[in-house]
């Protein structure tokens, strides 16, 4: 028997149990529109890609970092020690920054392309909260390493939560296991970031994706506006599958050039005794919220600044989340211009507190 002959019988098999000449069927009718903004489809992808990078080299570290209070020691041994140890943790590393950057920019081009509209709220619900889950996997990971620059950061950024009236302080302190930030709080941030997140996370990137093909890729309002002879698409599957394969390799060439050119270095254990670091400052997904908080408390010092500050913010990710019910397919085109100038007004406002917060921590 030649090996073709093996290689038919074997899928054939497969095919029968599992269905996959339907599963070809379905991904080759699926259209994905073709125009001059088809390039932020490809954002969606990358932010998985970068997920599963995460998934890949969390689990190879997992096998040697120890949390509690060695855990600045285990990772010290897999970024010195282990062979290509500071490879991984360099993947690791970028990735998640690359992750959330990637969702980001998903979120700001599903946004102006309004793809938030019916049928597809459910959509811009599930990404705002990957996106939200994401930044708590970035967060709750940064401090593993136990190094000073991690725990004073993290000290910085459960400032944040802190400062949420009534439930803030509860909430800080059960995510520290305490007042402070030791080896308690490392191991809670390793169970929040190994099996809690992952067991959120998860199902809803399922639901996500599910969504995607239920309804498709969203066209922006010009195209749709078109007549359906004008309108352009390709087949999902194997056209726009291909291309986006070549977006993922680019993205893997990028990355592997900034782990190896840039390892992600561990700073000097930690000494809870020993002053914080100058330019101290939490991670750049946080700066524009922690930088607000610092202008509003600037002018409305104590108390009252904290609880301004937190409102403003709260009400514009409520603003932000409820979107889809305000500017609807049906609502006039003012409210689509206020939407699009509300989009920009918030891209300003997250570039400028970021640049800020930046400057002046130099």
């Amino acid at each position: 028997m030649s090996a073709k002959n093996i290689a038919s019988s074997a899928y054939e098999w497969v095919d029968e149990r599992l269905g996959l000449t339907e599963l070809a069927a379905f991904a080759r009718h699926k259209q994905v529109p073709v125009h001059k903004h088809s390039f932020w489809y490809y954002w969606g992808g990358l932010s998985l890609f970068f997920f599963i990078v995460q998934c890949l080299t969390g689990v190879l570290l997992l096998v040697y970092y120890r949390p509690g209070a060695d855990a600045y020691e285990s990772v010290r041994q897999i970024t010195i020690s282990m062979h290509f140890g500071w490879l991984i943790r360099s993947l690791h590393s970028w990735s998640a920054n690359l992750m959330i950057f990637s969702v980001v920019v998903h979120m700001f081009s599903v946004f102006f392309m309004k793809a938030y509209r019916k049928p597809r709220e459910f959509g811009w619900f599930s990404g705002l909260g990957l996106l939200a889950l994401a930044m708590v996997f970035g967060f709750s990971g940064y401090l593993l390493p136990m190094d000073d620059l991690a725990f004073f950061a993290t000290k910085v950024g459960l400032q944040i939560p802190a400062t949420v009236p009534v439930v803030g302080p509860v909430i800080a302190n059960m995510l520290r296991g305490g007042l402070e930030v030791n080896e308690f709080t490392v191991q809670r941030f390793f169970a929040l970031h190994v099996v809690v997140l992952p067991a959120l996370f998860l199902p809803l990137l399922g639901f996500h994706l599910w969504l995607v093909q239920k309804h498709g890729n969203a066209a922006p309002p010009s195209v749709e506006a078109l007549p359906a002879a004008e309108r352009k698409s390709i087949p999902f599957f194997p056209n726009f599958a291909m291309k986006d394969l070549g977006m993922w390799l680019i993205a893997l060439n990028i990355l592997a050039l900034l782990a190896a050119v840039f390892p992600w270095a561990l700073g000097k254990q930690y000494d809870p005794l020993a002053p914080a670091p100058l330019g101290i400052h939490p991670e750049w997904y946080f700066m524009s919220p922690f930088e607000l908080l610092k202008l509003i408390g600037a002018v409305l010092p104590g108390e009252i600044g904290e609880l301004a500050g937190m409102g403003l913010v709260n009400i514009a990710i409520l603003l932000w989340l409820v979107i889809p019910f305000y500017d609807t397919r049906s609502a006039s085109g003012r409210r689509a211009r206020l939407t699009h100038y509300f989009g920009l007004a918030a891209i300003f406002a997250v570039l400028f507190t970021t640049i800020l917060g930046y400057w002046s921590v130099r």
